[in-house]
C-alpha cells in the first residue's frame, strides 16, 4: 500500500518519475480552488482566511482511489500527521519571511535619521558604505581631505561607526536631507538644513513587535501574540519604567514636532521658554538702568529665554545663548540650532569673543531688592547682591562670577584668588581640622579623585608620582629627541619605556601618546599663516601635513602611467614649519643686531634647493624586489635671512654649517629612478608650482607675538651633473657639449682650458628647446642640435648655474685614478696598449695604494675615497711604480696644484679662509692647464672631462658672483642618503605608503633645531651629570637617587 506524505515533508521536489500522481492532482486542485474562490468574492477572500491554512492538505482527505493506468485501484491511506520535530521547516520558513519584509522595510529608511525617503519628492539616496559622489569629491578635493568613502565621513559628521552594519538590522543608504547635512559641514556654505531628531537612530534585530514592520503596514491590525509566560515577574518589573520612559518622550518629541508644524513663531518661542525655564536664575532685561535701542537689547540677550545672557555661549552658526538654555534645548528638541536649524552640538559651544565680554559685564543692571535702589555693573552684581543677606529671592548666581567661560588658567594670579576665594577658605578650614594644615595635600587629593572619576587614569597615575615624590621624568621634547637622534622605532621606544619603568619603579621616559603630541608642533601643518597675495593655483587651507605627492596629476588613460610612491610636504607649509623651527634664532639675531624685537619686516630668507638621487635603496635581507628600487629626495636649506633695516640688509641668521644633513630639511621622498624624466617631471611640478607661486608673494607669520612679513628667494644649486642635465632639458654627460654653464663643445675646451664664461640660463634653454620643437628655420637634426646647443627636452626646473663641489671632487678624483694607471703603464710611451694590459695596471694600483695608504679598492668612486686619494702622499706612494723621475716631478706639480686650488671651491667663504689661493687661483689653473696640454697630452690631447673645464674656467666667475662654491654644494643632501636608510630599516611596515611617511616625517624630526638643542643639553648631561653627583653619599640619599635616575635615562 502506497503511502503519500504531505508535501512540506519534501517530496514534492521529487523527481516526476518517482512522484504520486494524487500528489500533482492535489496540487493542482489547491491551485484552481484558490482561483475559483478569488473570482466568486475577492473581498470576501481578504477577510475570511482559509480554516486549512497552514495545515498539511493531505490530512482532511478521507481514503482516496488511486487508478493507475497499467495497474489494479490501490487504496491510498490518508496522509499521516507530521511529528513536531518535521514540522520546523514552516515556522523557519515564516521566520526567514518577516526578516526579509524586514529587510524590505529597511530600504526605505534612512541609516542615520531613520526618516522614510518618501518624504523627498525626487528620492534622492546614497549607499552608506559606497564611495563619495563626484560634488561631494570635488569638494573634498579642494579642502585637501584625504576620506574618499562615505563611512569616514558619517564617523567624522555624525559619530556613528557604519563598518560594522549588518543588513539584516541596518538600512544601506541615508537620506539627503543628512547628505546635505555633511556637505554644509565641509563647504561651509550657508544652507538651512536641521537634523530631525535628538540624536542619531538605533537600529535593533527584527522582533515580533518591531517598530519598523508594524509602522510598514500603515495601520493594517497584526495578528496579537500571546504574552510570554516565562518572563519573571522581576524581568517585567525592569520592562515597565524603560516602556514608560520611551512613551514619555514620544509625547514629548510629538509636542516639539507639533509646535514645529505651527505656524505661529510665538507658540515655538513660548515652548521654548517652558524647556529653558531660567526665570528664577536668570536677569530680565527690565533691569537695565539704561533704555537701549531695541536691536542692542536683541544682541545681549538670550534669542530662547530673553533674559540677560547668563554665561553666554557662542554656536557654530554663530548665535548667542546663555549656556543652560541652549543645553537644556538641544537635550529636548534635537542637535541643531533653535534659531536658524543649523546642526549643533554641545562639543561646538564655543565662548564669545572677549570683546563682547566685556561689553557685556560693564552693563548697568538695577538691583531688584525693594529697598536698594543702586545701579551696579553686571560683574559686580554677585558681589552686591550678597549685601542683602535679608532678601532671598534676589540672591542670584549669574555668569558665575561675572567673568563667564573664562578658564582659572587664563586669569591673572589675582583674579583666580579672587574668585576661589571661599573655596580655599572652606578647604583650609578642612585642612586645619583634619589634616593639620595640609592644604596642599588636600587640594592634590581632590583633583586625583576628579581625575579617577571621569576615568582620566593617565593624568591620575602622573598626579599620583609627584604626589609620592617620584617625579614626572623627562620632558615630552628630550624623550623624541633621544628617539629620533637612537633611530627606536614606536615599539622599541614603548619596550624601554615600560622596562624602565619597572625597573626603577618612575616614569623617567614619557609615553608614547605624549611624544605624539610633541611631534604635532614641529611638523609642517600646525602653525596658520596666510600669503599676500594668496598663492595661484595653491589651497589656502594651512593645516597640511604630509600629501601625496602624486595627489596634483590628473588620471587619465592617455597619461603617462606613473608606478611609483612619493610623499611630500606642501611647500608653503614646511616653510613655515623651518621658520618657527628656528624662532629662537632669528629673535636672538635680531637681538645681537641691536634691533628692536617689535619689527615685523620684511625679512628676505634665502634657501637652497637640493636634489638628487639615492641610488638602490632596496633591502638588503632577500625579501626586496627582482630589480633595484630606487629613490630621489627633494630637499631644502635655510642659508641666511636678513631684515630690511633703513636703507641696508642686516643678517640676523646664518646656517653655520650649510652641509650639514641636520640642516638640510627633507620635502619630498619617492621611490623612483632619477633618469625617468616623465616620472620626475609628474612628481616635482606641482612643487616646482608652489614655489614659482611664491616668489611674487608675501608671508604673514605670527612670530614671537608679532606678525612679521617674509619674503623668499630660491636657488637651485644643490644638483649635481646628471640631474641638472635631467632638470634642464640638456644631453647627457657623454654628449659633444660638455658643459651645462656654457656653450663649449668637448673640441673646443680642450683646445682652450680656461678663457669661458657662462652663458647658458634656464629661460635661455626654454627658447631653445621652442626651437627644438617646432624647428622654425626647416633646418637638418645636425643644424638644429648646433643652434639649441644640446637642448634636447623641455627643463621644468629653474637652476643656478654653478658647480657642485662634492660632484666636482669626485670626479676630479676619478680623472687622477685613471692618470695614475696609465702613468704606471707608461702610455706615454706605448699609447695602443690592450685591455687586459689596462686591467693588470688597476690591479696593480689598487694593491700598492691598500698596502700603503690603507685604500681599500671601490668598485664607484665616493667622496671618502676621493678625500684620501688627493694628497701628496698618495702621488708619493705611486710614484714608486713609475719608473721615470721626471713623470715623478709632473704628477707632483700637477697635485700640488690641485691642491691649492681646491680649498676655493670647497670652502664656504674662500674670501675669508683662503684669501691667497683665491688670488693665486687664475695663475694656479693656467699652469694646470699647462702640463695638461703637454706632459699629459696623450690624454687630454682633443678632449677633457667635464669637472676639469669646469674647475679650470668657471671657478672665478662663480666666487665672483656667489662669494662661495661649497656652502652650496650638494654635500647635505647626500649625506642624508644614510639617514634614509637607517630610517626605512626603523619604520620597516608592510605597506610601502605608510613607509615613506614615516621616513619623510622622522627625518623631518631629526633636522629639527628645537630637538637638536635638547639632544646638545642632553648629551652634555650625559658626559658631566653623573660626575656632578658624585659626591652625593649615603647621608644624602635624595641627591643619590636623582643621580641614579638621570644615568639610567642615559643608558637607555
Amino acid at each position: 500500500m502506497a503511502v503519500s506524505l504531505p508535501p512540506t515533508l519534501g517530496l514534492s521536489s521529487a523527481p516526476d518519475e518517482i512522484q504520486h500522481p494524487h500528489i500533482k492532482f492535489s496540487e493542482w486542485k489547491f491551485k484552481l480552488f484558490r482561483v475559483r474562490s478569488f473570482e466568486k468574492a475577492p473581498a470576501e477572500a481578504q477577510k475570511e482566511k482559509d480554516p486549512c491554512e497552514g495545515k498539511p492538505f493531505l490530512e482532511q482527505s478521507p481514503v482516496v482511489l488511486d487508478k493507475p493506468s497499467d495497474q489494479k485501484p490501490v487504496l491510498t491511506q490518508p496522509a499521516l500527521k507530521p511529528h513536531p520535530k518535521f514540522s520546523k521547516k514552516p515556522l523557519d520558513d515564516g521566520k526567514t519571511r518577516d526578516i526579509a519584509i524586514h529587510q524590505a522595510n529597511l530600504r526605505h529608511l534612512c541609516r542615520i535619521c531613520g526618516n522614510s525617503f518618501k518624504t523627498d519628492e525626487y528620492n534622492r539616496r546614497y549607499p552608506v558604505h559606497g564611495p563619495v559622489d563626484a560634488k561631494t569629491q570635488v569638494l573634498l578635493r579642494k579642502k585637501e581631505k584625504r576620506a574618499t568613502s562615505w563611512p569616514d565621513h558619517i564617523a567624522r559628521v555624525f559619530r556613528i561607526d557604519v563598518k560594522t552594519d549588518v543588513d539584516s538590522i541596518h538600512p544601506t543608504e541615508f537620506c539627503h536631507n543628512c547628505w546635505s547635512i555633511m556637505h554644509r559641514k565641509f563647504s561651509g556654505a550657508p544652507r538651512e538644513v536641521y537634523f530631525p531628531r535628538n540624536a542619531t537612530m538605533e537600529w535593533h534585530p527584527h522582533t515580533p513587535s518591531c517598530d519598523i514592520c508594524q509602522v510598514a503596514h500603515r495601520g493594517l491590525k497584526r495578528k496579537k501574540h500571546p504574552p510570554n509566560v516565562q518572563l519573571s515577574k522581576k524581568f517585567k518589573t525592569m520592562l515597565d519604567p524603560a516602556k514608560r520612559t520611551r512613551q514619555r518622550k514620544r509625547r514629548i518629541q510629538a509636542r516639539i514636532t507639533s509646535s514645529r508644524s505651527s505656524s505661529s513663531s510665538s507658540s515655538s518661542s513660548e515652548v521654548m521658554k517652558k524647556i529653558a525655564s531660567c526665570s528664577k536664575i536668570h536677569l530680565s532685561t527690565e533691569l537695565l538702568a539704561v533704555d537701549f535701542p531695541t536691536h542692542f537689547v536683541k544682541s545681549i540677550s538670550c534669542q530662547i529665554c530673553e533674559h540677560i545672557l547668563a554665561d553666554p555661549v557662542e554656536t557654530t552658526c554663530k548665535h548667542v545663548f546663555c549656556r543652560i538654555c541652549i543645553l537644556r534645548c538641544l537635550k529636548v528638541m534635537g542637535s541643531y540650532c533653535p534659531f536658524c536649524r543649523y546642526p549643533c552640538f554641545p562639543t561646538d559651544l564655543e565662548s564669545p569673543g572677549k570683546s563682547f565680554l566685556s561689553v557685556l559685564n560693564s552693563l548697568m543692571v538695577k538691583c531688584p531688592a525693594k529697598e536698594c535702589s543702586e545701579e551696579v555693573s553686571l560683574e559686580k552684581y554677585n558681589q552686591h547682591i550678597s549685601s542683602h543677606k535679608e532678601s532671598r529671592e534676589t540672591l542670584v548666581h549669574i555668569n558665575k562670577g561675572g567673568r563667564p567661560r573664562q578658564h582659572l588658567l587664563s586669569l591673572t594670579r589675582r583674579a583666580q584668588k579672587h574668585r576661589l576665594r571661599e573655596l580655599k577658605m572652606q578647604v583650609k578650614a578642612f585642612a586645619d581640622k583634619e589634616e593639620g594644615g595640609d592644604v596642599k595635600s588636600v587640594c592634590l587629593t581632590l583633583f586625583l579623585l576628579a581625575l579617577r572619576a571621569r576615568n582620566e587614569h593617565r593624568q591620575a597615575d602622573e598626579l599620583e608620582a609627584i604626589m609620592q615624590g617620584r617625579g614626572s621624568g623627562l620632558r615630552p621634547a628630550v624623550c623624541l629627541a633621544i628617539r629620533i637622534n637612537t633611530f627606536l622605532s614606536c615599539s622599541q621606544y614603548h619596550k624601554m619605556y615600560r622596562t624602565v619603568k619597572a625597573i626603577t619603579g618612575r616614569q623617567i621616559f614619557q609615553p608614547l601618546h605624549a611624544l605624539r603630541n610633541a611631534e604635532k608642533v614641529l611638523l609642517p601643518g600646525y602653525h596658520p599663516f596666510e600669503w599676500q597675495p594668496p598663492l595661484q593655483n595653491v589651497s589656502s587651507n594651512t593645516d597640511v601635513g604630509i600629501i601625496d605627492g602624486l595627489s596634483g596629476l590628473s588620471a587619465s588613460v592617455d597619461d603617462y602611467p606613473v608606478d611609483t610612491i612619493a610623499k611630500r610636504f606642501r611647500y608653503d607649509a614646511a616653510l613655515v614649519s623651518a621658520l618657527m623651527d628656528m624662532e629662537e634664532d632669528i629673535l636672538e639675531g635680531m637681538r645681537t643686531q641691536d634691533l628692536d624685537d617689535y619689527l615685523n619686516g620684511p625679512f628676505t630668507v634665502v634657501v637652497k634647493e637640493s636634489c638628487d638621487g639615492m641610488g638602490d635603496v632596496s633591502e638588503k635581507h632577500g625579501s626586496g624586489p627582482a630589480v633595484p628600487e630606487k629613490a630621489v629626495r627633494f630637499s631644502f636649506t635655510v642659508m641666511r635671512i636678513t631684515i630690511a633695516h633703513g636703507s641696508q640688509n642686516v643678517k640676523v641668521f646664518e646656517e653655520a654649517k650649510p652641509n650639514s644633513e641636520l640642516c638640510c630639511k627633507p620635502l619630498c621622498l619617492m621611490l623612483a629612478d632619477e633618469s625617468d624624466h616623465e616620472t620626475l617631471t609628474a612628481i616635482l611640478s606641482p612643487l616646482i608650482a608652489e614655489r614659482e607661486a611664491m616668489k611674487s608673494s608675501e608671508l604673514l607669520l605670527e612670530m614671537g607675538g608679532i606678525l612679521r612679513t617674509f619674503k623668499f628667494l630660491f636657488r637651485g644649486t644643490g644638483y649635481d651633473e646628471k640631474l641638472v642635465r635631467e632638470v634642464e632639458g640638456l644631453e647627457a654627460s657623454g654628449s659633444v657639449y660638455i658643459c651645462t654653464l656654457c656653450d663649449a663643445t668637448r673640441l673646443e675646451a680642450s683646445q682652450n682650458l680656461v678663457f669661458h664664461s657662462i652663458t647658458r640660463s634656464h629661460t635661455e634653454n626654454l627658447e631653445r628647446y621652442e626651437v627644438w620643437r617646432s624647428n622654425p628655420y626647416h633646418e637638418s637634426v645636425e643644424e638644429l642640435r648646433d643652434r639649441v646647443k644640446g637642448v634636447s627636452a623641455k627643463p621644468f626646473i629653474e637652476t643656478v648655474p654653478s658647480i657642485d663641489a662634492l660632484h666636482c671632487d669626485i670626479g676630479n678624483a676619478a680623472e687622477f685614478y685613471k692618470i695614475f694607471q696609465l702613468e704606471i703603464g707608461e702610455v706615454y710611451k706605448n699609447p695602443n696598449a690592450s685591455k687586459e694590459e689596462r686591467k693588470r695596471w688597476q690591479a696593480t694600483l689598487d694593491k700598492h695604494l691598500r698596502k700603503k695608504m690603507n685604500l681599500k679598492p671601490i668598485m664607484r668612486m665616493n667622496g671618502n675615497f676621493a678625500r684620501k686619494l688627493m694628497t701628496k702622499e698618495t702621488v708619493e706612494a705611486v710614484c714608486e711604480l713609475i719608473p721615470s723621475v721626471e713623470r715623478h716631478e709632473a704628477l707632483r706639480e700637477l697635485m700640488d696644484l690641485y691642491l691649492k686650488m681646491k680649498p676655493v671651491w670647497r670652502s664656504t667663504c674662500p674670501a675669508k679662509e683662503c684669501p691667497d689661493s683665491l688670488c693665486q687661483y687664475s695663475f694656479n689653473s693656467q699652469r694646470f692647464a699647462e702640463l695638461l696640454s703637454t706632459k699629459f697630452k696623450y690624454r687630454y690631447e682633443g678632449k677633457i672631462t667635464n669637472y676639469f673645464h669646469k674647475t679650470l674656467a668657471h671657478v672665478p666667475e662663480i666666487i665672483e658672483r656667489d662669494g662661495s662654491i661649497g656652502a652650496w654644494a650638494s654635500e647635505g643632501n647626500e649625506s642624508g642618503n644614510k639617514l634614509f636608510r637607517r630610517f626605512r630599516k626603523m619604520n620597516a611596515r608592510q605597506s610601502k605608503c605608510y613607509e615613506m611617511e614615516d621616513v619623510l616625517k622622522h627625518h623631518w624630526l631629526y633636522t629639527s633645531k628645537y630637538l637638536q638643542k635638547f639632544m646638545n643639553a642632553h648629551n652634555a648631561l650625559k658626559n658631566c651629570g653623573f660626575n656632578a653627583n658624585s659626591n652625593a653619599t649615603l647621608e644624602d640619599p635624595l641627591a643619590l637617587e636623582d643621580a641614579l635616575e638621570s644615568q639610567d635615562s642615559m643608558e637607555f
